[in-house]
């Protein structure tokens, strides 16, 4: 049941994706064109998602238990450390070099552009690299790093 649900998610999720133009990377890099020919309908769509996400969210902290699930699983952690602004930074130069984050890029794949399957690839690149760098760390640093996710 949970595959379900996550497949319905990401369903609606590339729905919403589809009609509101955001996997066309010129979209959004007109949107950060905040000094040319900007484009405010980014802001508009994640203000339209904030506006139905956070009742729903409002209404799942108040059950004791998730539909779909045998627990919550909330993230604790709300400490802004490098890890976080390195990650966020990195994320953002690539968003703002191509115009696509992951969801998009993913969804566009669908168009069988050779650049697309690029960027896929090189982002998947990442991902494992830096998966395999975790992993490479001495195991103390690790657990601390877990220590800190669950304490937050």
């Amino acid at each position: 049941m949970l595959m379900t649900a996550s497949l319905l998610c990401g369903l609606v999720f590339g729905a919403g994706l589809l009609i509101s133009g955001m996997v066309q990377p010129t979209k959004v890099l007109a949107f950060l064109d905040i000094f040319g020919a900007w484009d405010p309908s980014l802001a508009i769509v994640m203000i339209a998602a904030l506006t139905v996400s956070i009742p729903g969210f409002m209404l799942a902290k108040r059950r004791s238990r998730p539909l779909f699930a045998a627990k919550s699983l909330w993230p604790t952690k709300s400490k802004i450390d490098q890890p976080l602004i390195l990650g966020a930074t990195l994320f953002g130069i690539g968003w703002g070099l191509v115009g696509l984050c992951p969801g998009p890029a993913l969804e566009s794949l669908a168009t069988l552009s050779p650049r697309l399957f690029v960027f896929v690839a090189s982002m998947s690149g990442g991902m494992l690299l830096e998966s395999i760098w975790r992993r490479s760390r001495p195991l103390p640093q690790r657990e601390r790093d877990l220590a800190n996710v669950a304490d937050g």
